[in-house]
């Protein structure tokens, strides 16, 4: 199998940028490893910031099943119309080559903008000034975000994973580390 991550600059509109490499091997699946993988990645870079941990809430992967679903029935890779859900929901999201990548892989990449994430009130936290390379961490290590709830969807041959959070992060003015203005 040849495996190819889509990358998006943060799912902005900028170059795309593409990891390629062959693998023979389908990694694991299910909802109770993707429940399990996506909460302890998501909680470890919590920790690491000192932010409570998430709850997994199906409500917020129900939400996320419908809209992995319609990426991957549509081939399209972007983000949900906001505002999404009442109250307002945060996303992150995630397309790769179908059973190619381990979830940790998936999540792995969102996890790793950490190293050009700095403190400060968003949309200033990039070390390269880009708010959208750290979009997904930032999501991810709200302060105030006290659920996540995620899901995957395919089609022949590609995977979308979508992480649907509340309380939604990404507020301009705010501070994710702390949540406040």
């Amino acid at each position: 199998m040849l495996a190819v991550l889509w990358l998006p600059a943060a799912c902005a509109a900028q170059p795309v940028q593409r990891e390629v490499w062959s693998d023979t091997r389908p990694q694991p699946r299910g909802a109770a490893l993707l429940r399990s993988v996506m909460l302890k990645s998501h909680n470890d870079a919590r920790a690491a910031v000192g932010a409570p941990a998430l709850a997994w809430s199906d409500s917020l992967a129900r939400d996320a099943g419908i809209y992995a679903a319609k990426l991957a029935r549509e081939r399209k890779f972007e983000h949900s119309p906001q505002p999404r859900g009442n109250p307002v929901q945060g996303e992150n999201l995630w397309m790769g080559t179908k059973t190619a990548y381990a979830y940790a892989e998936m999540s792995g990449g969102w996890v790793d903008e950490r190293r050009l994430f700095k403190r400060g009130r968003f949309p200033d936290v990039s070390r390269n000034g880009k708010w959208a390379d750290v979009g997904h961490y930032t999501q991810i290590i709200w302060r105030t975000t006290t659920q996540v709830g995620c899901a995957l969807a395919s089609n022949a041959t590609d995977e979308y994973l979508v992480c649907r959070y509340l309380a939604s992060g990404n507020i301009v003015g705010f501070d994710p580390l702390t949540g406040a203005r």
